[in-house]
This record gives structure tokens, C-alpha cells and sequence, in this order.
């Protein structure tokens, strides 16, 4: 049975929005206001509609970029047009937090009250939203404001965003957020210069192991690049950069930082992954080059795909994003393929609550992703990329279109890539708030039009992944790491790290701590090493490593070695890189039900077990805020049952890893006793 709409009708909005996106219609069985002769013959133009369902995606969008929402009318339009059945494309738009099926605002603000900004008073600001706003939902002077999972602004916490629906939409970060910031960007949202989140350089390592870094960080934002330290900037740590007029032009002005004020920014210094960010102009191709840009691209032409693979190889690069799953395997089996053709899915969609690495690589770095994608697909034979970008990310979304189109106009992409007759281009689609689109096969159907569900493996993705065809995936920190592998030689990149972790890896920390941001350390680093650079809490309570997905880590316990066998050894995860730090200040019940809660809301109830039970283990930790000792018993022995199902039963990480935080706070931290 399918879904009608009756007699609703699109807007002259609605049309416009979708006929932007599609072209005009050609036939009244596309959706044309005038019925033609020919159009009361036979139907035509079916077949080349239905190929487009991978349009969907970007039509919603359209629509409710246009209008604030998706109205029945503009549905059913946009459905004509591509002969999706309305019940489908209900169900498509319904999966997407950022999507409205309702009438709203044409404004909303979207308030993270996700793990890092409740850590830094978000209910707080919450409460006085409702107090001097109204509740969150209510429409008011125009905008409505709402509750977001996280918004990977972590490093300024509390965050919000505010989006502005009509024919150019608009977007303001509001970071750190107050009430009256928020209710400013509701009235007036427009793109302004937000306070950069900081990066960390890379400590030096070697024969005897890695040396405590330098704490030093880098901006991210050419727009804050010219900020200069507010009156209360403190006193500068002594290796800090002279930033007056007539400073060494390399070097950055300083940033207000969110928490702490006195954090110059760095020349460089030891960065790998984050040596242009904050240094180079991210919407300069010309300055991209000037630092080494596109000098992997060449190397990797004169390497061979085959050779190229054999450089990830024997470096030693496994996944960035929490499964570490060898990266030169993966591409070898892609290319080795004989289907065709092949295709290439970045997976920019880092919607794990603490992260938010990838972001400041795309903001501050956008051609340094698109150079390892291209590498990328010329290793694994893809001719097309796709660049599946978090919804949440305006800014990132406006650098990396910038840059796209302009390494297509100067020939680093097309259909004759640096003139070595390679063709490879790039494509953009932008996710609508869906955590379980991480997940490598639900990108799949999500860029294919369809909720975004995991799918079933095998088959895996390297044999029928995008459109039934070979595909490799991989995240922005991932990819990004192929180009000092190819410029400086597999040999002499494994020689960063240890033997298992090669490398460095991006930390996201956030938290209670005095200077949040991403850090780069070689893995084997320890976590308290990590948290001296970043400034720890007098009075540290636990530090959740992995996100919500991970675990937590005792005081007593950091000297843990920052490396993926190394973390897995004392029981918990390195995950994406979220380092979640918490004082005594943090109740930590209450975390553990927002942690709870997010799995829920994300949850995409394809599978029983999670479906059910991220539910249940909600509600059993609603029950366990007022109990303790004996009184928990109960309800513990229920969520350890609930969760191992989870865990043996799901069909994906998201159920399989929903209950990993609770358990180790129950077990490592003691809670509820």
C-alpha cells in the first residue's frame, strides 16, 4: 500500500527549489502544469528518473533549504520527479534529524547538549532558553530552537547552530553559546568569524620512545587569523610566537581561546597532519601548493596504482576512524575487482559525540582531501568520489566546494587529472543528521536515495558497495595520512608510532579542561601526557575514551599507551580519537543517560536488539539515577543482559557498542554503588 498526499500541491517555492536541483520538468508525468498530447499517449522518461534516486537526498535538502521544512505538496513533487513511490520518500525524510515533515520557523537553532557541552553547562543554557525564549519547539519571533545531538564543536563548547531556510540560506556557529549569543543568531543568523578550535603539535620521538610535546597549538580558521588576544589574555607559555605588527609573518596571531585565553598560535612545529592548518589560505590553490600540495599526487603517478598500494602497505596505515582495518588491504582488494566501476566514499560524516578532527582538516585544509582522494582513486581504479560531508558542517561544506571548483577549473580534477590521463572527479552529498551513517554500508544507502540502514555483510564493500559496484571507504584522517606516506616513504613514516599504530593520529579533547582542541601525538604517547598538554581539572573524575561508543578511564590509570593495541589491552578503545575528560564537578549518572539516550535517538531500528534494547538500557539507567547499592542490583543484572544481546546480536557497531560506556563506568568507575 502506498502513501498519497491527496491534493496537496507545491509551493511556486517548493517548485523552484526541485527544478533547481532536477532541471524542468519535460512531461506532465514529471510533474509539468500543462498536460501535453503526446503526455496522454504514453509515459516516457521513467527509466532515466529512476536512475536518478540517488538524487533524493539532494532534492530534501533543496527543500528544506528553501522552506525551513518539507511540506506534502513539495514531497510529492520532488517524488514525481524522480518516480520515487511517496511512501519511500516519506520514510527517507523522516530518518533525518535536520529534516521537518511539520511547519516550522524558517529559522532553528540547533542546541548541543551532547556529552562535551553538557560537561561545559549546556542544561544550564538550555534552562534559560526556555526561560527568556520559551520551550524547546515553540516558535518565537520567528525562529524555533531545539535540542541537537552533538554538533563536532566540542572544543567551544557549549555550541549551537543556527540555520536560516530561503533562496540563499543561512548559517551561524555560536560557540561558546550564551542565551542572549543564541537568541542574536535566531533574529540575524549569518556566518561569522567563530573562534577557531586549536591543534596541538606533534611531540618528537626517538630511539627511547616519544618526548613530552611542546604546547603549542595551531588555528584552524583563516577568518580568526587576525583576532587579537583579548585584555585578560594572560601570561604567553615560553615558546610562545611573537605576534605584534611586525612579527614573522609565518607566524599566526594569537586566538581567544574558549576556556583559556593565553594559547598562541603555532608556526608548525612538528606537525604532520595539521602543518598547513591555520598557515595556508584554505581557499588558495596557489598557497596549497607553496606548502607541498600536490607533490604526493605526482609521486603516486610515477608509482604506479600498484606501487601506491604498496606504500600504504608497508606503512602500516590502518582506519582512523575506530576500526583500524588495514588500509592498503582494503584497497587492493577494491582494485582487484573486476566489476566496474569502481568507486571512492569518504566518510566525512563524524558524528560520534567528541569528535571533531575531520572538521578542522576540511575548514583549515580542503585541498589536502582532495589531493588524497584523488590518489585514492587513482589506486583503487575509481574514476568518482563521493564526499559524504556531516550536515552540521556549513563552513566545511562552503571551503571544500570552493576548493573542488577549483582544482577542477586549474585541472587537478576532471577528465585528465595533471595531464597524465587520469580521469577522477568529486561529488559532494551532504547527510542530514544520522549518526548510524557512519557506518560504511548505511553511507551506501543514504547516498543512493534510501533510509540510511546498514546492510547486511557479506558482501563487503570492496566487492558490491555504492550502486552494487567495488568501493573503498575511508574518513578525512585516514585519507589525509596517504600524503606524507607517498612524499616521505613508507619506511620512514612507520618509523613515527610503534610497530602496530605507525603514524600519528589526530585527539580530539574536549571537556573540563583548560584548552581544548585537536592535538597530533605519534601513537605511543600516553594519555597523561595528553592531558598535560591540554590542561587537566584539579580534580580529575574519569576521561571517556572512543566517545560514547568507548570506555572510561580511571585517574589512576593514565599512563595507558595512546595506541590502538595498547588502549584494547587495558580494556577499553581508542575509537575516532574522542578524549572526553570529566571532573568531580560531573555527575556522572547523568552521563551515562545522555549516553544512553543518543543511542536511542540514533538507533535506526532495523534490528530488534537495538532497536529494544538501547531503549530498555534508557530506561533502566532512568531507574538507577536514584539508586544505589542493593537497591541497583536489579536493574545492573538487567542492563549486562540487555547489552551483551546487543552486543551478540545486532546487525551493526552501533547496537554491538551501545552499552561499552555503561559497562565500563560500572565496572571501572564503580558507579551506582
Amino acid at each position: 500500500m502506498d502513501l498519497r498526499f491527496g491534493d496537496s500541491k507545491p509551493t511556486d517555492e517548493e517548485r523552484a527549489a526541485v527544478d533547481a536541483l532536477l532541471g524542468p520538468p519535460e512531461s506532465a508525468w514529471e510533474g509539468a502544469d500543462d498536460r501535453t498530447d503526446t503526455d496522454l499517449r504514453w509515459a516516457r522518461g521513467g527509466r532515466e528518473a529512476r536512475e536518478r534516486r540517488d538524487l533524493l537526498l539532494p532534492g530534501l535538502h533543496a527543500l528544506n533549504d528553501r522552506v525551513g521544512w518539507i511540506s506534502e505538496g513539495g514531497l510529492d513533487y520532488l517524488c514525481r520527479r524522480l518516480t520515487v513511490p511517496p511512501a519511500e520518500g516519506y520514510g527517507v525524510a523522516t530518518f533525518y534529524a535536520m529534516f521537518a515533515v511539520k511547519p516550522r520557523p524558517a529559522t532553528v537553532v540547533h542546541v548541543c547538549t551532547d556529552l562535551a557541552c553538557a560537561a561545559r553547562g549546556s542544561a544550564e543554557l538550555c534552562a534559560e532558553l526556555e526561560r527568556d525564549v520559551g520551550p524547546a519547539g515553540s516558535a518565537g519571533s520567528g525562529a524555533v530552537w531545539q535540542p541537537s545531538p552533538c554538533l563536532g564543536l566540542c572544543e567551544r563548547a557549549p555550541a549551537a547552530l543556527a540555520i536560516r531556510a530561503g533562496e540563499a540560506p543561512r548559517t551561524a556557529v555560536v560557540a561558546p553559546a550564551t542565551a542572549e549569543a543564541v537568541a542574536d543568531a535566531a533574529s540575524a543568523p549569518h556566518e561569522a568569524a567563530a573562534e577557531p578550535p586549536a591543534v596541538a603539535a606533534v611531540p618528537q620521538t626517538g630511539a627511547d620512545g616519544p618526548h613530552p610535546p611542546p604546547a603549542t597549538r595551531a588555528g584552524t580558521d583563516d577568518e580568526a587569523a587576525a583576532a587579537d588576544p583579548g585584555p585578560d589574555a594572560g601570561q604567553r607559555p615560553e615558546n610562545s610566537v611573537d605576534t605584534g605588527p611586525h612579527a614573522n609573518p609565518a607566524a599566526r596571531p594569537w586566538s581567544s581561546a574558549p576556556q583559556d585565553t593565553s594559547v598562541p598560535l603555532a608556526v608548525g612545529n612538528g606537525l604532520v597532519l595539521l602543518r598547513r592548518v591555520g598557515v595556508v589560505d584554505p581557499g588558495s590553490l596557489d598557497d596549497y601548493r607553496a606548502h607541498g600540495g600536490y607533490a604526493a599526487l605526482r609521486r603516486a603517478f610515477a608509482l604506479g596504482p600498484a606501487g601506491v598500494i604498496r606504500e600504504v602497505t608497508e606503512a602500516g596505515l590502518v582506519g582512523r576512524g575506530g576500526a583500524a582495518f588495514p588500509t592498503g588491504r582494503k584497497w587492493s582488494a577494491t582494485a582487484q575487482q573486476p566489476d566496474h566501476p569502481h568507486y571512492l566514499v569518504c566518510n566525512a560524516d563524524e558524528s560520534e559525540p567528541g569528535t571533531f578532527k575531520d572538521r578542522v582538516l576540511m575548514e583549515g585544509d580542503p585541498y589536502a582531501l582532495i589531493e588524497a582522494m584523488t590518489v585514492a582513486g587513482y589506486a583503487t581504479g575509481a574514476h568518482r568520489g563521493y564526499l559524504y560531508l556531516r550536515g552540521e558542517y556549513p563552513r566545511a561544506l562552503r571551503r571544500l566546494r570552493t576548493a573542488i571548483d577549483r582544482a577542477r577549473a586549474r585541472g587537478f580534477l576532471g577528465k585528465d587529472v595533471m595531464g597524465q590521463g587520469f580521469a577522477f572527479d568529486i561529488e559532494i552529498r551532504r547527510g542530514a543528521g544520522a549518526y548510524i551513517c557512519g557506518e560504511e554500508t548505511a553511507i551506501f544507502n543514504s547516498i543512493e536515495g534510501r533510509r540510511g540502514e546498514p546492510r547486511s555483510k557479506p558482501p563487503f564493500p570492496v566487492e558490491k558497495g555504492l550502486f552494487g559496484k567495488p568501493t573503498a571507504v575511508n574518513n578525512v584522517e585516514t585519507l589525509v595520512n596517504v600524503l606524507p606516506i607517498l612524499i616521505e616513504g613508507a619506511q620512514a613514516y612507520a618509523r613515527t608510532g610503534t610497530g602496530t599504530s605507525t603514524g600519528t593520529k589526530l585527539f580530539c579533547v574536549s571537556g573540563t579542561v583548560a584548552r581544548p582542541g585537536v592535538y597530533e601525538l605519534p601513537f605511543g604517547a600516553t594519555l597523561r601526557e595528553l592531558l598535560e598538554l591540554a590542561g587537566p581539572p584539579e580534580t580529575l573524575r574519569a576521561v571517556l575514551l572512543g566517545g560514547a561508543a568507548g570506555g572510561f578511564v580511571r585517574p589512576d590509570e593514565l599512563d595507558v599507551p595512546l595506541t590502538f593495541e595498547g588502549t584494547r589491552a587495558a580494556g577499553t578503545t581508542l575509537g575516532s580519537g574522542v578524549v572526553l575528560v570529566l571532573d568531580e564537578g560531573v555527575e556522572l549518572p547523568r552521563v551515562l543517560l545522555r549516553i544512553a539516550e543518543f543511542f536511542r535517538d540514533e538507533s535506526c531500528g532495523q534490528c530488534v536488539p537495538c532497536r529494544v534494547g538501547t531503549v530498555r538500557q534508557e530506561e533502566a539507567l532512568h531507574r538507577l539515577r536514584d539508586r544505589t547499592g542493593a537497591a541497583a542490583a536489579g536493574d545492573i543484572a538487567l542492563l549486562r543482559e540487555v547489552g551483551q544481546a546487543m552486543r551478540d546480536a545486532s546487525i551493526c557497531g552501533l547496537g554491538q557498542t551501545a552499552w561499552n560506556a555503561v559497562e565500563s563506568a560500572i565496572d571501572r568507575l564503580g558507579a551506582f554503588k
